[in-house]
């Protein structure tokens, strides 16, 4: 049972709704065409989808320590979000929400938590330390796991130059200094390492919401 009736999507557009008025009408219109540019490419060919085998990749923990992605879920169930970065205030939001909706739940029924962005350990300690996360987090070191997923991308030439406006830039943030991110992806695996339910999204303002994890879960 979640602990909230507030969305992810209701939170964004709240949030919306005041980073708009913040950044001003020229950078908005940036990261709008961006966002409506990626809806019109679509999911790309190839990317994760239910019945896939998850595939094992090295990660790296908070800590800097490296760890296969096999020892983490450990042959149980689990559920696996790939966000963008700690820079990405649609990504926390997101991840505070888990936090607050789901992970107790999932502790519960056995089933595992983990979020992985291709960021250094640094940012993923920002991560657990923005949202207060009490789910594990790692660092996908040149997205080398998310490419085997076929759910990797990178901001527009255009949103990369608004970045810098904004006073960041996603390279910086990313443990092979690429722009490199992947799309927002929850991916709920069975013990035996099988993909049962993928849910890519290529707007990144749009994230896959907890009941549709839970239920997902209970498919199991």
């Amino acid at each position: 049972m979640t602990t909230s009736t507030r969305t992810v999507a209701d939170q964004v557009s709240e949030f919306d709704v005041g980073f708009a008025e913040t950044i001003g009408p020229d950078l908005s219109a940036v990261f709008a065409k961006e966002q409506a540019d990626l809806n019109a490419a679509g999911t790309p060919a190839g990317a994760v989808a239910a019945g896939d085998p998850l595939p094992d990749a090295t990660l790296t923990t908070v800590d800097g320590q490296q760890v296969t992605l096999a020892s983490v879920l450990d042959g149980a169930p689990a559920v696996i979000v790939f966000y963008r970065g700690a820079w990405c205030p649609y990504c926390n939001i997101t991840l505070q929400h888990y936090e607050q909706t789901l992970a107790a739940t999932l502790r519960e029924q056995g089933v595992g938590l983990v979020a992985i962005s291709p960021q250094t350990p640094d940012g993923s300690q920002a991560a657990v330390a923005n949202g207060e996360l009490s789910f594990t987090v790692l660092s996908d070191p040149a997205n080398a796991l998310a490419s085997q997923l076929g759910i990797v991308t990178a901001p527009s030439a255009e949103a990369q130059e608004a970045h810098t406006t904004l006073g960041f830039a996603v390279q910086d943030s990313n443990a092979d200094d690429t722009p490199g991110i992947p799309f927002p992806t929850v991916l709920v695996v069975d013990a035996s390492g099988t993909v049962r339910f993928a849910d890519v999204h290529v707007d990144y303002t749009t994230r896959t919401e907890t009941e549709e994890i839970l239920e997902a879960v209970a498919a199991l």
